[in-house]
């Protein structure tokens, strides 16, 4: 049975959707990084990292590659870090919004507090 492209999608964002993936994939946006350098800036177990880069092996968005008693891990293309600059494009776009939006209820807020009394003239 075919699966529609929509739901094809939805599955691969699924499969994004965790920070530890995300943090592995920022962090292969600029080559093969071995797993000891990975441990060391995602601070996390190496079993929890081992499950994580296997998700994303198996998704085939990341590669892994044996030197000697070395694995690095790569993207497989370099359309993943595309799509991370993409969502940081998005992502700053919508907290500009937000920070605009926030100004906009301070400034009302101030505009719209009662004057102490001692203040009126």
């Amino acid at each position: 049975m075919k699966v529609p492209l929509y739901q094809a999608k939805a599955e691969f964002f699924r499969m994004l959707g965790h920070p530890v993936r995300i943090r592995v994939l920022e962090l292969l946006q600029h080559g093969p990084v071995p797993v000891r350098d990975l441990l060391a800036d995602i601070e996390i177990e190496p079993s929890s990292l081992s499950q994580q880069l296997a998700v994303l092996r198996r998704s085939g968005i990341v590669v892994s590659i044996r030197e000697g008693s070395t694995v690095r891990y790569a993207l497989a293309g370099g359309d993943v870090a595309d799509l991370l600059r993409a969502a940081r494009r998005i992502l700053t776009e919508l907290l500009d919004g937000q920070n605009v939006l926030l100004a906009e209820l301070r400034e009302a807020e101030a505009s719209t507090e009662p004057v102490p009394a001692h203040d009126r003239v």
